[in-house]
């Protein structure tokens, strides 16, 4: 395959191909099917686009990848999504945590563990959510201690707890924020490490939500043994990790989870009778996402641009909580039987959809946070009292 020179080479060659090998990327299943369905189903895909080499692009070379623009991954995933080939919001753990490894790990490390996630043979979560912390990671308290002088010490002994962590229970690795400084040390004292999730002392429970799906799990450490080597950048030094997945996480996956919308609200339009009042909410569900789609796009060239992404990103991500309650607002106005009546495998994907985004307002930072972030540090309205 010639490497594609822009990203609309690319996206033409892209699709070119999915058209091809779409019935052999299809999920097997009907409808959404169970969680472990859809896990297999990603990783299976993962699988056939890393050899196809289309999983490839957008990686460094010192990784396993073909080089190219990060914009070449957005595209792919987005496609995919658009397609309903898998789950963006679990693929999307790729575009988060690969890059954090590339950026902060030992190159070796970097070198031997991506292509393991980029090819389907392994998954990874986030270890940052606390009990009583929620989207204050600066107060997280899951502590990692050294063996000797931090100095020179060749193991850490991490023991405390996560929870909401995205699919612990099917990962292999996880990239791990613990408190190294003193307790009151805030973002000055916090380390990341990379932790084999078999290792001995963790604990994972798997927490089941109001949709009756066992997506999240809460973690326990207790006495794990993890050598230096394992450590992400620096000691104390973990708040940079945890920033640097920032402009990922809101740019290139929100864009994969915009183009899953849009795929969602055009199936509604195809299921409602064709009136006024429909069409009104219809559009309606629409320029919530063409507001979130323009902001996304300038998020994204931003990002390619070389800027530094920071506080301006929590609009996108209120933005996508906006767009994500519009769709599944709209489809419960004008599915209101199949949402709530229907026990078919159509009904349940739109009543377990529905579900499923009443929490966007709270996965990945709650909209009041989010908020305050603006207020205080774009509009500089000041400190919360």
């Amino acid at each position: 395959m010639v490497r594609s020179a822009t990203t609309a080479e690319f996206r033409a060659d892209l699709h070119a191909w999915l058209d091809v090998h779409e019935a052999e990327l299809a999920p097997t299943y009907r409808g959404m099917g169970t969680l472990d369905e859809q896990i297999a189903q990603m990783q299976r895909v993962k699988a056939i686009l890393y050899e196809a080499d289309w999983m490839r692009y957008g990686w460094p070379e010192r990784v396993g990848g073909l080089g190219g623009a990060a914009a070449l991954r957005t595209e792919l995933g987005a496609s995919l999504a658009a397609r309903d080939l898998m789950d963006p919001g679990h693929f999307s753990l790729v575009e988060v945590l690969a890059p954090t490894l590339i950026d902060f790990a030992t190159p070796a490390l970097a070198a031997e563990v991506v292509p393991s996630l980029l090819n389907g043979s392994e998954m990874w979560c986030q270890g940052f959510s606390e009990p009583e912390t929620g989207s204050d990671l600066s107060s997280l308290r899951c502590r990692a201690v050294a063996e000797g002088d931090p100095s020179t010490a060749t193991q850490w002994i991490i023991n405390g707890q996560k929870v909401w962590t995205s699919l612990a229970h099917f990962s292999d690795r996880c990239v791990l924020l613990t408190r190294t400084g003193p307790p009151d040390s805030k973002h000055l004292g916090i380390t990341a490490f990379f932790v084999d999730m078999d290792t001995p002392g963790i604990t994972v429970r798997p927490i089941e939500m109001i949709n009756g799906v066992r997506e999240f799990a809460e973690v326990f450490f207790d006495d794990v043994v993890v050598s230096t080597d394992r450590i992400l950048g620096s000691v104390n030094g973990g708040w940079a990790v945890a920033m640097s997945i920032l402009p990922f996480e809101r740019s290139s996956c929100f864009w994969q989870r915009i183009a899953y919308l849009y795929q969602r609200l055009q199936a509604l339009t195809r299921l409602s009778e064709p009136t006024d009042r429909n069409a009104e909410i219809i559009g309606n569900a629409f320029l919530e996402l063409h507001a979130l789609r323009t902001r996304s796009r300038s998020t994204q060239h931003r990002l390619a641009a070389g800027a530094t992404l920071g506080a301006e990103t929590s609009i996108d991500k209120v933005l996508v909580a906006a767009g994500e309650h519009a769709v599944y607002n709209a489809a419960r106005r004008l599915l209101h039987n199949t949402i709530t009546l229907d026990d078919t495998v159509h009904g349940e994907q739109w009543r377990t959809e529905y579900l499923y985004s009443r929490s966007a307002t709270i996965y990945g930072g709650t909209a009041e946070i989010q908020r305050n972030i603006i207020a205080r540090r774009l509009l500089n309205l000041g400190d919360e009292r």
